[in-house]
């Protein structure tokens, strides 16, 4: 009788150990809805269940010990899922562990608590990280100038830029804009609360706030920035104690001197950048890009940059940040399109370029104990966004690879041991 139980719990042993299963959710072609999976990978994160994310496997796959919940949640979100016993999950997890293959899995260990910088109010233009966290389903804490000279930023992982000013010249819109009604209201929503949180001026609290900034990512904080926010926050840096703005912006002339007394030290990505002085001209420095992006240089159909294949076993953070079912992705345009790549510094990293007019799109570095990523352009699927325009809808664009690389960027501070690496 004993033996007989015994052999029972053996049976029974042995068919869980059959019938156990993962769930492989494809990011190749194969994937019906590339943003989303990435919210389903957040969401699996914020369910504490590990995954490991498949480095340049098909993709940039994700693959989790399966039950019924994700499955139902991959379902109901319309994100493609291949159930895979474990066999064969051990077959690709061998294959990825092969030394001459450029592949790795990454375990992801918890979801980052995830913040974006922007304006309570509303604006006529639309932040393409907003767009697609709420597209994919991941929540967000908007925070601006108040809760980050408050000193709340240490309480989040993940802190993203919106469109914005950090030199306190109102993105430069004087000469276009200065008669539109949300222009004026800007300005004095921005005039108010300076004076409120104890600044003289507009330029004074921006790099208050960029310093905070600076200390959130020192300490480990994990930065992205798109569009303006790129070089506006580092000129912002760079400008400490010089008044770089003219009358119109802030009452007073700007320091004729002011070049010269730029400090590059202070910048995270840029170098030996010229300031653009004329207050009327919608441009900050010589670190964008977009002339070179214009006609007749570029145009929609050949603005394209290609991304960086890197070594994700020696590599794997760069590897992270590129993931993507399209190495060669077609670009965007922004009131900060690209960087000049002779005014990048020596120790940043170019992710993804447009060789063919040495010009940047997106760029990685590391500041103390934490990382920074820069992405020029507005929106990865509206090749030229003006102000005003609809925002762009996602379900149009499911499988967007420019929208992607925002998505990698989310779900990097998850990999904390990687970062350690690093």
């Amino acid at each position: 009788m004993k033996k007989k139980l015994f052999l029972l719990l053996i049976i029974i042993i042995q068919s869980n150990i059959i019938g156990a299963s993962n769930l492989l959710i494809p990011m190749d072609n194969s994937q019906k809805n590339h943003l989303k999976a990435y919210g389903i990978a957040y969401w699996i994160l914020k369910n504490n269940v590990e995954l490991n994310w498949l480095l340049n496997f098909r993709g940039g796959s994700f693959l989790v010990q399966n039950n019924k919940e994700i499955e139902n949640e991959c379902l109901i979100r319309g994100v493609s899922y291949e159930i895979i016993p474990d066999a064969k999950a051990q077959s690709i997890l061998e294959e990825i562990s092969n030394p001459e293959a450029n592949l790795d899995a990454v375990k992801l260990e918890k979801a980052p608590k995830v913040a974006v910088y922007s304006p309570k109010s509303k604006l006529p233009w639309d932040d393409a990280v907003t767009l697609v966290l709420t597209y994919a389903e991941i929540p967000y804490d908007v925070v601006y100038d108040d809760e980050i000279i408050q000193g709340k930023l240490p309480s989040y992982d993940w802190l993203h830029l919106h469109h914005e000013d950090f030199t306190g010249q109102y993105g430069k819109f004087y000469r276009s804009y200065s008669n539109a009604t949300w222009y004026q209201e800007q300005v004095k929503e921005m005039e108010n609360k300076a004076k409120e949180l104890g600044f003289n001026k507009v330029s004074e609290l921006k790099l208050g706030v960029a310093q905070k900034i600076r200390d959130f990512t020192s300490g480990g904080g994990f930065l992205f920035a798109m569009c303006s926010a790129t070089d506006s926050y580092d000129i912002a840096l760079a400008a400490e104690g010089v008044d770089i703005c003219e009358k119109m912006y802030d009452g007073d002339p700007a320091d004729p001197n002011s070049q010269q007394k730029l400090d590059f030290s202070k910048c995270f990505a840029f170098n030996n950048f010229m300031l653009i002085r004329d207050p009327l001209e919608y441009e900050y420095s010589s670190i964008d890009a977009t002339s070179i992006h214009s006609p007749p240089k570029l145009n929609q159909q050949s603005d394209l940059f290609t991304l960086f294949e890197f070594s994700a076993k020696w590599d794997p953070v760069p590897t992270m940040l590129c993931q993507n079912h399209e190495q060669i992705i077609k670009g965007f345009m922004g009131q900060t399109t690209a960087f000049n790549k002779s005014i990048i510094k020596s120790d940043v990293l170019v992710l993804g370029e447009n060789k063919s007019i040495n010009s940047a799109k997106y760029i990685h570095g590391k500041y103390g104990k934490g990382t920074w990523t820069f992405y020029g352009g507005h929106d990865p699927e509206d090749y030229q966004h003006f102000v005003g325009d609809p925002p762009t809808d996602l379900n149009l664009h499911p499988n967007s690879p420019g929208y992607r690389l925002i998505l990698n960027n989310i779900l990097f501070p998850a990999a904390k041991k990687i970062k350690q690496k690093t």
